[in-house]
Formats: C-alpha cells, structure tokens, sequence
C-alpha cells in the first residue's frame, strides 16, 4: 500500500470540531398521515464510508441508525396517501396552483433553516466533498424555485380558452393519483427532490422512501414536511425495499412510480403491480456513456472533461463518463496527460481542502471495481496509472485500465465508480457499433473539431442517445434542459418543466361554441364557480 492510502483516513481527533459526528444519530420517526409516528422495533445501522484509525486499526463509522419498518407500516402510509388523493377529490388534488405553491414555498423556507446538518450528513453517509454536498443543497433548492417559476408559467398558458373548429376549450394539466418516489444514493437530496417536488406540486398525493444509503439526511426535514403540507400529502418510509416497496406496488393502488436506479431493480418492482397498463413511470436507470476522442480533438480539454466526466464524485453518477474510446493516432499522449491528471487529484476525507476523491459508499463495492479490473487483465489489459487499482478499506484509487477490448466485462458492465477503461480505436464505426449495440442509451461525448466528421457521429448517435456532448463532458445540468435516454437507460422525461408534464395528465372541459354555451362558460367563469374551469393569471 502507498503512503497516500496509508494517510486517507483520519484518527478521530484529526476530524475537525465542526464535522464531528459524537453521537450516534437513532433515528425512530417517520411519516404518515401528518404524523410523526416513532418506531419501536428493529432499526438498521447507517456505516459510513469514513474509517477511523485506531492505533495500528481501522474502524468504520457507525453514525446512527433508521428505522426497519415492515409492509405493516408502508401501508399505512398507502392508506393514508389514498385517502389524502381521495380519487381526485381529497383537498390537496382540488386545491388552487396558487395555494399548492405556497405550501411548497413554506417548506423551501424550513429547508434551508437545515442546510448545515444535511451538508454534514450528505458528506458521512456517503462520502461526498463538502463542496459538492453544499452545491447539492443549494442546487436543489435552486431547482425548487425553477420548479414553481415553471409551474406559474404553465398555468398562465392554461388560463385561455381555445377555439378550434366551432368547439371551445379550456385545457389544463391535472395529478395522476398516488406517486411512490425512490431516489439514487449518490444524489440522495437532488436527485430524489427532482421528482418528488414536481409530483407533489401538481396534485399527486406521495409515499417517499429514501435511498438505500444517503438516508439520515431526510431526518432533519421530517417536521419541514410534517408542517408544510396537509395530511396524507407526503410519507415518509424507511426500511428494506423488499419489505416495504414491494407490498406498496403489489397493492395496485401506486398510479406513479418514480424510481432512479438499475434497470433491473425497476423492472422487478414494476412487475409486482398487478394492472401494468395503468402505471406511470417515470425512470432514471443505468448508462455507460462513451467519449469519443477524435485524432483532432483540442488534447487538453479533452483530458481535462474526461476527468471531471470519469472522476467527479468518483464516477459515481449515471450521467459519468464510463468508457473511452481514444483513437489510436493519439491515444498514447492522451493517456500521459489523463495519468498526469489523476496525480493532481487529492485523496483524502469530505471535509478535507481540495480533496477530490473520497471513500465509496457502497458496501462491496471496492471487492466489485477489483474483479472488474481483473478480469480485463485476464483479456490482456492492464492498469497504467502510479496507484492505480490499490484500496484500504472503502477508499479504491482511480484505476485506467488498458487498453481494453469487446472481451472484458468493464466493456460493457456499468462500473459506478473510479475504474477508467480506454478503448483504442482506428476508424470511427468501430466507436459507432459500441453505441449502436450497447443496452444504454443515456449520452455520448464527441471530442474533435473536424466539423464533417462531428456531424457524422452526431447523426448516427440522435437515434441512440437522449443526449449528445461536443468538446464537453456528460452531465445533467443545466436542469431547464430535458434529461432522459433510450433502451435500458431511463424511461421518461425529466427537466423543470418536462417534470411537472410527466406527473401530470392533460385535461379539458369543451363544449360546442353556441349563445347558450358561452353563456355557461362565462358565468362559471365570471363567477369562479369552478376551481378547474378558470382563467385567473398568477403573478
């Protein structure tokens, strides 16, 4: 082992006061009907992916624990959002834009009273820099804000009637029913308030179970979510999935389901629900998003977004780089200056100053990245990086793995973490038939500045992919932009504004345009007779 793992994880005394975790966090409460119930029976561990060292040992940190809670429970919670939703005539589903939006408000406020204590748990449960767990936060309280912006202007748009071949309309957008949200642990806050905010604000009543790790920072917002919306309106479970979820879809009442995860995980959970045809989804699911690096391509940038694209987080984010395909006029260079990149890149703990790689969450997952990397060494690649592939305990360092062929698993398997596989390449079909054939279909990321030939992978990739990358890495954001992918990728839609559309249905009273009819109208109108039918324009 180098001195540099030797020196990643700190002693207790070395954690800085503010960080500090002291005492063990036992969580017992959780959501339903408006009611913070507490929990009395088994309670799951929640093991950081911190280590302490103790003299010549190490000691992973326990930092406290969450309830196990049973079917019993999840649907309690069910019942409870049933009823809220109430087929469409419980409060929360009738009530005005106007007055959704202010509950949403009122809980962004009580949101960021808390910003410091899930900051702080974002960087123990899971590992993330202090500087990406406050851009986390902030980001999605950011996107609340764009989300009610959003939402103001759909409904100014609504607020007309339309006249179309001697019919006039009134068309607005109305809830599905029941949404069941589960977020990814690696964007544990951001990713899982993506959804379940845009189902929340257009009418849907929710059960939200958090991520499988990432799950202590929700408790600081429990009486946020208790206080801000009516009862029934948001739940909150925890436990095993296999337990709790599975009983929630096998029920048939969930109308939505929004879930980020593996493909496999969704495909297993939608099964269970017993009228398919009247599910929703919306999902956000495995990628394997490929760089393409042209003979021509700008050498320092191109490094420089493979990097950030491979390595931010430790390449634990779906939209990540996870495999490279360099041409071979170039690929030797290439790999000089992306290993000279890697040097520069600190290891160390989430609070530490400038760190950029940090320990991994997941349990096994070091034991997973070193079979990987075996296996491709079987197939005649090796690990061409100083440290490369070595580990202690949670933490794996960043492992280029070269040159890497159709043969070896990391060719194919998502790898969710820091293993770079390179893939030389003569002539650009060869980089085309990966993205053809993969199972995946999120992005793609093209480095070169021959314009003909850009546009020729361009074109063979719009049919493939929900998004394709010039001179630039992978990634989500801006979050006006629409987010998804094809194949076993995603399955939806998802910006600020695609959100509120997917967890919404279009609906619209119409009527012949006679004398009497308008007349009708206009009195439902004029005298708000109606809570749909209404051209009110929020400011």
């Amino acid at each position: 082992m180098s001195q540099t793992l030797a020196n990643v994880f700190p002693t207790e005394s070395n954690i800085p006061e503010q960080f500090r975790i002291s005492q063990s966090i036992e969580q017992r409460e959780y959501l339903i009907n408006g009611e913070l119930k507490i929990w009395t029976g088994s309670q799951n561990p929640v093991l950081s992916p911190v280590f302490v060292k103790e003299g010549d040992a190490y000691k992973q940190k326990i930092i406290g624990s969450t309830p196990l809670l049973t079917s019993k429970e999840s649907l309690e919670a069910l019942d409870a959002a049933v009823k809220a939703y109430d087929m469409g005539h419980g409060l929360w589903p009738t009530l005005s834009v106007t007055s959704r939006i202010e509950h949403v408000e009122k809980f962004l406020t009580a949101m960021k009273a808390k910003r410091a204590e899930v900051v702080k748990l974002l960087m123990w449960e899971i590992g993330k820099t202090l500087k990406d767990s406050e851009k986390e936060f902030d980001r999605t309280c950011d996107y609340l804000v764009d989300t009610i912006k959003a939402l103001k202007d759909l409904d100014r748009n609504s607020a007309k009637l339309v006249e179309e071949q001697g019919f006039m309309a009134q068309i607005r957008r109305v809830p599905f029913g029941v949404a069941l949200c589960m977020g990814p642990y690696n964007y544990p806050l951001n990713e899982t308030f993506t959804t379940l905010f845009p189902a929340l604000i257009m009418g849907n009543t929710v059960v939200f179970k958090p991520a499988k790790y990432g799950v202590l920072l929700i408790k600081p917002l429990l009486e946020a979510f208790r206080d801000s919306f009516p009862a029934g309106v948001i739940n909150i479970i925890y436990g095993k999935g296999r337990e709790t979820v599975g009983a929630l879809m096998e029920s048939g009442k969930i109308d939505v389901f929004a879930f980020i995860g593996t493909n496999r995980g969704a495909n297993d959970l939608k099964k269970l629900h017993p009228k398919p045809h009247r599910l929703k989804s919306i999902l956000g699911l495995d990628a394997k998003n490929p760089a393409i690096v042209l003979p021509d391509a700008d050498l320092d940038n191109a490094v420089a977004e493979c990097i950030t694209g491979s390595l931010s987080f430790n390449g634990q984010r779906c939209t990540a780089l996870k495999i490279l395909y360099v041409h071979k006029d170039i690929v030797k260079p290439f790999i000089e200056k992306f290993k000279a990149e890697i040097k520069k890149l600190k290891p160390g703990m989430p609070w530490d100053a400038g760190v950029g790689l940090t320990p991994l969450p997941e349990p096994g997952k070091v034991e997973f990245l070193r079979d990987l990397v075996e296996d491709a060494k079987k197939y005649g690649a090796e690990v061409v990086n100083e440290n490369g592939g070595e580990y202690l305990n949670s933490f794996y360092y960043p492992a280029v793995v070269y040159p890497v062929n159709d043969k070896m698993k990391l060719y194919y398997e998502e790898q969710f973490g820091p293993v770079i596989p390179i893939v030389p390449f003569d002539n650009d079909d060869e980089a085309i038939r990966y993205v053809v054939n993969s199972n995946f279909g999120q992005q793609v990321s093209i480095f070169g500045t021959d314009s003909k030939r850009v546009a020729r992978l361009m074109d063979a990739f719009v049919n493939q992919v929900g998004r394709i990358n010039l001179n630039t890495q992978s990634q989500r954001g801006p979050d006006t932009f629409p987010f998804n992918g094809r194949k076993d990728s995603a399955e939806g839609t998802l910006s600020v504004a695609d959100a509120l559309r997917v967890f919404s249905i279009r609906t619209l009273v119409a009527t012949k345009t006679t004398e009497n009819n308008k007349q009708i109208m206009t009195s439902i109108i004029r005298n708000r007779e109606s809570a749909f039918l209404s051209t009110d324009y929020i400011l």
